[in-house]
């Protein structure tokens, strides 16, 4: 009877103990249940990457001009000249094809006129700039220097965030030239900084090295200076589409004058001068025959023929 007895009470105990620890498993279960429940936190990837073209006609300097900015960004992806200016519509399936949500597009016209369009691919928006003034790093031969595929900083003039358009391209630009920390060719440094200015209605770009030790006193306290690297160029808006190459007009500069207008103008005024020219040698002609005497009877000429 009392081994009976023995044997109920271990059984007891081992199911007693098979029951927690199922409860206990039950409860783990239902802890990572509801861990699982709740959506984790996840750090937002700044995934920003740039397809850089242009068209057909494009000079040397144009071209020298984008392969400074190909070394200055190093989330860009270089393509192909496109052969045609009309098919605008072509270049967000470009965009789509190199996996870039961003496009840099350089439009050349006659006359060495080069046009920026900036857009936001797919959806847009996109803005239309002149290019004036550029400058590349072979022509400038600053004293600056920066590590090739290092990250830059963006520094935008204050003046942006007076107009809407100002804030638009301020994001736009955001996009495009500030470099993710996790692109394929970025360096983990920071050394250098880009620099937006907004004077007379122009954007002017300038690229400044960030120097920490004066070069003439190294073992001298640190000083931050900025020398310039290069390149540099000057952007005239003219116009800011709603999609992307296409769309809606949003903003459209009223003091904009295309180049083939100045020139048209120039040779107006030229065409101008030319007439009042001719039109002074008719009058001076005119008032010369008004002048002329009649011929007189008692000319020498006349008497003594």
């Amino acid at each position: 009877m009392a081994s009976i007895l023995k044997a109920q009470k271990h059984n007891a105990a081992k199911a007693e103990a098979k029951g927690k620890f199922k409860r206990k498993a039950e409860e783990m279960d239902v802890d990572e249940a509801e861990s699982s429940s709740v959506p984790a936190l996840k750090k937002k990837k700044n995934k920003q990457r740039v397809l850089l073209l242009s068209s057909r006609g494009i000079t040397h300097r144009m071209r020298h001009f984008m392969n400074d900015l190909e070394a200055l960004l190093p989330h860009v992806k270089k393509d192909a000249k496109l052969d045609s200016k009309n098919h605008l519509h072509l270049l967000p399936e470009l965009a789509d094809l190199h996996n870039c949500n961003n496009t840099l597009y350089f439009e050349a016209r006659r006359h060495e006129d080069l046009y920026l369009w900036a857009s936001k691919t797919p959806n847009g928006p996109s803005l239309k700039m002149h290019v004036q003034n550029v400058h590349t790093m072979d022509e400038l031969k600053m004293t600056g220097n920066c590590l090739k595929g290092s990250r830059g900083l963006l520094s935008f003039d204050a003046a942006f965030d007076e107009t809407e358009w100002g804030r638009l391209t301020k994001e736009v630009f955001t996009h495009i030239f500030g470099v993710p920390p996790q692109a394929r060719k970025a360096k983990p440094f920071i050394d250098h900084i880009l620099t937006f200015s907004l004077l007379d209605s122009k954007i002017w770009f300038r690229n400044f090295q960030i120097i920490e030790k004066d070069p003439l006193q190294p073992n001298g306290p640190p000083q931050t200076t900025l020398v310039e690297i290069g390149p540099r160029f000057v952007l005239t808006p003219i116009r800011i589409f709603e999609g992307a190459f296409s769309g809606a007009t949003v903003f459209a500069n009223p003091e904009f004058i295309s180049p083939a207008a100045v020139r048209s103008a120039v040779r107006r005024a030229k065409g101008d001068s030319y007439k009042e020219r001719k039109h002074a040698q008719h009058e001076r002609a005119g008032r010369k025959d008004e002048r002329q005497l009649p011929e007189d009877e008692l000319a020498v000429s006349k008497v003594f023929a």
